[in-house]
């Protein structure tokens, strides 16, 4: 028999759930082309490598932007891939799947998705919010008559919604996640330092010494930080710090926070209640930021938690729901 699979299918990264087995995939979103002869070199972790460094016939894409499908193919080519490598179709069967889409994907952008799943290998493809997906992968019950609010920060997308009894009640959208904070990292380093650096070497800064939030006492982290000089064309290295690296993202975080208060806005009164009791859960490789949860929890007023093992959350939330279905189904059989 095939395994059932839930995908989230992310800007960053490609992370896949099996029934019974848990969470057992997690890559990065990229495809190593051969733009001479349009053959796939690389997948994944591999291709991720090469991001930057390639000679002029090989190109490091990633098939995915602000958490919609960009390139048709290679996304179909980059999930073929994922699927074979797990081996979880069966002798006569193929899997369903679960994947995952933002709150504001139109209906051509849904359509490629489900088009891509189908294509990859899965019997039957359903389609679910992220943000809903994320509350469950999350642990929290969101089919009971009460206000949960989850805020999914993830590569492409910051996806802000509010769901009582198995739905959403406000929800949100924005194109800016992850992804804009390394481009506003290695932007604020070019501006004021005169040095251009990849997207990796903004990415690792993020990851390792970002502090959104500072406590008071807290010392500064540093790091070294290697590019190319605008001016003399030359390799050089400089030294960054925290403060620069909030100083540089805190437009983006506080347009996420400045959504999340507009759909705070919107809210039944009894649902607003229930947020300031039960508080908003930070999930996606967002919630990682060290302070995020007290930047958000001090400019909105209500508690703020980090889900635990905030990145698995979609695709574990995923297979849950598949699970659920495939148990209501065979129930009404």
């Amino acid at each position: 028999m095939a395994l059932d699979i839930g995908i989230d299918l992310g800007t960053a990264n490609v992370l896949i759930y099996v029934s019974g087995k848990g969470i057992v995939l997690n890559e990065p979103s990229v495809v190593a082309i051969d733009t001479n002869t349009n053959q796939v070199l690389a997948v994944g972790s591999e291709a991720y490598q090469m991001v930057g460094k390639t000679p002029s016939n090989i190109r490091a894409i990633r098939p995915l932007k602000d958490g919609v499908i960009s390139d048709f193919d290679v996304t179909e080519e980059m999930l073929s891939y994922f699927i074979k490598k797990l081996n979880v179709r069966g002798v006569m069967s193929r899997p369903s799947i679960m994947i995952c889409t933002p709150t504001n994907t139109t209906e051509i952008e849904r359509k490629a998705i489900l088009q891509a799943a189908e294509k990859s290998g899965g019997k039957q493809v359903y389609l679910e919010v992220e943000p809903k997906v994320a509350a469950v992968g999350a642990g929290m019950d969101i089919f009971q008559p009460r206000g949960n609010m989850v805020i999914d920060i993830g590569g492409g997308t910051s996806d802000i919604a509010v769901l009582s009894l198995g739905d959403i009640v406000a929800s949100s959208s924005l194109r800016m996640a992850g992804d804009r904070m390394n481009q506003d990292i290695a932007n604020y380093v070019k501006d004021n330092h005169h040095l251009l650096i990849g997207e990796r070497s903004a990415e690792r800064v993020k990851i390792e010494i970002a502090q959104v939030f500072k406590q008071d006492g807290e010392a500064d982290k540093t790091m070294q930080v290697r590019g190319r000089d605008t001016v003399t064309g030359m390799p050089r290295s400089i030294e960054i710090d925290s403060n620069q690296v909030e100083e540089a993202i805190h437009e983006t975080l506080m347009q996420i926070v400045s959504t999340a208060h507009h759909v705070m806005e919107t809210l039944p009164p009894e649902i607003a209640a229930d947020i300031i009791d039960r508080g908003i859960t930070l999930t996606g490789g967002g919630a990682l930021l060290s302070g995020l949860d007290q930047l958000i929890s001090e400019n909105l007023k209500v508690p703020v938690v980090v889900a635990e093992h905030p990145l698995n959350n979609v695709a574990q939330g995923a297979g849950i729901l598949l699970e659920h279905m495939q148990k209501s189904t065979k129930k009404k059989k």
